[in-house]
């Protein structure tokens, strides 16, 4: 459950507190990026400033854990980018736009608590950050025609939420359980959207093997527990379940209110559909997302859409910047939307458990096809 955008608004909450140190004693790196260097005890990051326009960090993991690396904004909360699933000894970049102002760095190794965080500092842009009208043009198109696609799944997410809490709240567990997946494929269309609020992600979407001690349940899993329970011991009474459905209402309003005032970079919508790719790997196709409802291949599908999206977005730019990665993605969408297709039952999917490892395994290996190339979509249109 991780998350890659951030608002053009800032959140009214004191930025968190910091968590370990960064010793910023990484080397620089050849090509001008910022690198950073990460292990389970520090976040080595080679410097704590750098000026506007478009940045590179180049993040190696020397620890024996997976990990994050994350720029967040000035509240600690707002994610401006972020690379993830970093393996052992495995080098990823993040390639992000900022404007002037203070930031965060944060390495997350084990993908777990706030992270190892430090201060760090863009500053006005420097020479050669401008672009030309014409590509300046197409990357408003861009940023403009996903900032509406946002808005419209977001207000298609409250309405859907809406019947399932109704129907959920009154104990009308057949409906409750149809209306589940396809209303949660909004959600996850723009999941990277919906996590970069840091509030409102652990209390609507937190899986139960997510919380830490102390963590209330709540949310579209903690219902789900309760649709898809084998035992009475996970059943909640009347007034439980109105109020889980209540809440899940005024949250997905409020997410609903945050994203009318988003504006977003071509970076941001890059980043966006590799970490929407980078959701599919570490969640759905290891059957992890979706534990009791077992309806992880709707996730994957609306996974793939939202990134298929942004892509559509940024392919003018693309098409002019790199053809040939262009046609690459084309082709490893259109392969990766036929396996998914497979497993195609009416309107839905066949439920995860009755996939077999080689069919989970041949999934999986779509989506490292496609991850490949998309992982070079952000450098690719930010030029």
């Amino acid at each position: 459950m991780n998350k890659i955008f951030a608002s053009s608004t800032i959140l009214t909450l004191g930025a968190l507190a910091l968590s370990g140190c960064t010793d910023n004693n990484a080397a620089a790196t050849s090509d001008g990026s910022i690198s950073v260097v990460s292990t389970a005890e520090a976040c080595k990051v080679s410097s704590n400033s750098a000026d506007g326009g478009t940045l590179k960090f180049n993040v190696k993991n020397e620890g024996s854990a997976v990990t994050e690396f994350y720029l967040l904004a000035e509240d600690g909360l707002r994610i401006v980018g972020e690379v993830e699933n970093i393996g052992p000894g495995v080098s990823r970049d993040l390639v992000v736009m900022a404007p002037a102002g203070k930031y965060f760095t944060a390495c997350k190794p084990g993908m777990v608590g706030d992270g190892i965080r430090a201060d760090f500092a863009i500053n006005e842009g420097g020479d050669g950050t401008e672009v030309s009208a014409d590509r300046a043009s197409l990357q408003k198109t861009a940023t403009d025609q996903y900032a509406a696609y946002v808005k419209d799944q977001t207000e298609q997410l409250v309405r859907g939420t809406e019947k399932f809490a109704d129907a959920f709240a009154a104990g009308d567990e057949q409906l409750a359980k149809s209306l589940y997946a396809p209303t949660r494929m909004h959600w996850e269309r723009i999941e990277p959207v919906a996590e970069s609020f840091g509030d409102l992600d652990p209390i609507l979407d937190a899986r139960e093997a997510d919380l830490e001690k102390g963590d209330e349940f709540t949310g579209w899993h903690r219902a789900e527990k309760d649709l898809w329970a084998a035992t009475g011991k996970d059943k909640m009474s009347k007034a439980e379940r109105t109020k889980i459905a209540e809440g899940m209402v005024k949250n997905t309003k409020e997410l609903y209110d945050r994203t009318q005032k988003l504006q977003f970079t071509t970076d941001q919508l890059a980043n966006g559909a590799k970490s929407l790719l980078d959701e599919v790997a570490t969640g759905k196709v290891t059957g992890e997302e979706e534990t009791f409802s077992h309806t992880d291949l709707w996730d994957f599908q609306a996974n793939v859409e939202g990134a298929k999206i942004a892509y559509q977005d940024l392919q003018p730019l693309l098409a002019e910047s790199d053809s040939a990665l262009d046609e690459q993605l084309k082709k490893k969408f259109a392969a990766l939307q036929k396996q998914l297709d497979a497993y195609r039952v009416g309107d839905g999917f066949v439920y995860y458990q009755e996939l077999s490892d080689a069919q989970v395994k041949e999934l999986a290996s779509g989506v490292d096809a496609l991850s490949e190339p998309l992982s070079k979509l952000t450098a690719a249109v930010v030029k």
